[in-house]
C-alpha cells in the first residue's frame, strides 16, 4: 500500500535582505535631526526677537520725554477710529506732523513690512484686506527715525513754524505771533531785545543761519 504522507520539498533559500524590516533606528535618527533643526531655529528666532526688543528699548530710552509725547499724540489725533490701528492715510498724514513726508511707496514699505491685516482671509474675501500699523510698531518706527534725523534738521523745521510766509527771516512780529499762541506775556521790548542779541548781520531779523547758531550752540 503507498504511503499516505505527502513528499517534503526542499527548503527555499530567501536572499539574506528579503524580508527584513527596515531598520527603524534609522527613521528615528532622521526624526531626531529635524527636531532638533527646529529647535535651533526657534531659539534663533528668540534671540532676533530678543535683540529687537532691546534695541527698541534702547531707541527710546534715547528720545525726550517731549519726544515720546509728540510721538503719541500725532497717532491719537490721527487714529480716527480709535482703535489703536491707523492706515495708509492715517500713516502718512501722522508722520507729516512729525516731519516726515514720505513718499507713497516708503508709507507702502513700512506697512508691508510692519503693519498687520484688517482683517483675516475668508472664503467671501480671499484677497487680504487693508494693512494697518498698531501704535507699537508707529512707535518704533518713529523712535528710530527721530534718533537717526539731523540735529540741523529739527532746527529747520522749528525755524519755519516761526517764519510765517517762508520769507527765510524771523521777525519782530513772528516772535509776538508765537508768544501769543503759546500764552506766553512777553513785553513789546523783551521781543525786541531778543531780536537784537542774536541779529548778528543788524538786519532787525534772524535768518536761518543766526537761528541755528542759537539752538545748536
Amino acid at each position: 500500500m503507498a504511503s499516505s504522507s505527502h513528499p517534503s520539498f526542499p527548503p527555499r533559500s530567501y536572499g539574506g535582505n528579503l524580508g527584513k524590516l527596515p531598520d527603524r533606528s534609522l527613521g528615528a535618527a532622521f526624526g531626531s535631526s529635524t527636531q532638533q533643526q527646529r529647535e535651533k531655529e526657534r531659539q534663533e528666532r528668540e534671540r532676533e526677537r530678543l535683540e529687537k526688543e532691546r534695541i527698541e528699548r534702547e531707541d527710546q530710552s534715547q528720545l525726550t520725554e517731549e519726544q515720546r509725547e509728540e510721538i503719541k499724540e500725532a497717532f491719537t489725533l490721527f487714529d480716527l477710529d480709535k482703535d489703536n490701528k491707523i492706515d495708509y492715510h492715517e500713516l502718512k498724514v501722522a508722520m507729516k506732523a512729525l516731519g516726515f513726508d514720505l513718499p507713497k511707496a516708503e508709507i507702502l514699505a513700512i506697512l508691508q513690512t510692519h503693519g498687520a491685516p484688517s482683517a483675516p482671509p475668508t472664503s467671501n474675501a480671499p484677497h487680504q484686506s487693508r494693512l494697518l500699523l498698531p501704535f507699537a510698531q508707529f512707535q518704533m518706527i518713529m523712535s528710530q527715525r527721530i534718533i537717526a534725523r539731523d540735529p540741523r534738521e529739527e532746527v529747520l523745521r522749528a525755524f519755519e513754524l516761526f517764519d510765517e510766509g517762508g520769507k527765510g527771516t524771523i521777525n519782530l512780529q513772528d516772535l509776538r505771533r508765537v508768544a501769543r499762541e503759546l500764552g506766553e506775556g512777553l513785553e513789546e521790548d523783551e521781543l525786541a531785545a531778543m531780536i537784537d542779541e542774536f541779529d548778528l548781520d543788524g538786519d532787525g531779523a534772524i535768518n536761518r543761519e543766526e537761528f541755528l547758531g542759537i539752538c545748536l550752540q
